[in-house]
């Protein structure tokens, strides 16, 4: 009961691509500058082009005062959106979704005084 050789063949494959627990992978948990098709992959939960023609890669996550995009239903950000803690003050209009340009600045809520 020996198994296939193909199939052998795609089980040796697939093994090393299969995400260890707290280990980078190849297909999740990568780090910024790596290669990415959805932001759910990277560590920074950011998957960033710079253009539409651009190849994605991860990307840390938007600092205060920096430019930002809401949660994409795409998966693949512009502008990535705000770490945690602060929120996104961007036009959520569906044509700003729909085209990918509902960019905005990341803010405290709470305000800026430093408090």
């Amino acid at each position: 009961n020996a198994l296939p050789p193909c199939l052998l063949l795609a089980l040796l494959l697939l093994v090393p691509a299969l995400p260890a627990p707290h280990e980078r992978g190849l297909i999740f948990n990568l780090d910024t500058g790596e290669l990415c098709l959805q932001s759910a992959q990277c560590k920074s939960g950011c998957c960033h082009r710079g253009s539409g023609l651009s190849l994605a890669r991860c990307a840390p996550k938007a600092a205060e005062l920096q430019e930002c995009s809401p949660k994409s239903i795409y998966g693949v950000y512009y502008k990535c959106p705000c770490e945690s803690g602060l929120t996104c003050d961007a036009d959520k209009s569906i044509v700003g979704s729909i085209t990918n340009s509902d960019f905005g600045i990341c803010k405290d809520p709470r305000g800026s005084d430093g408090s």
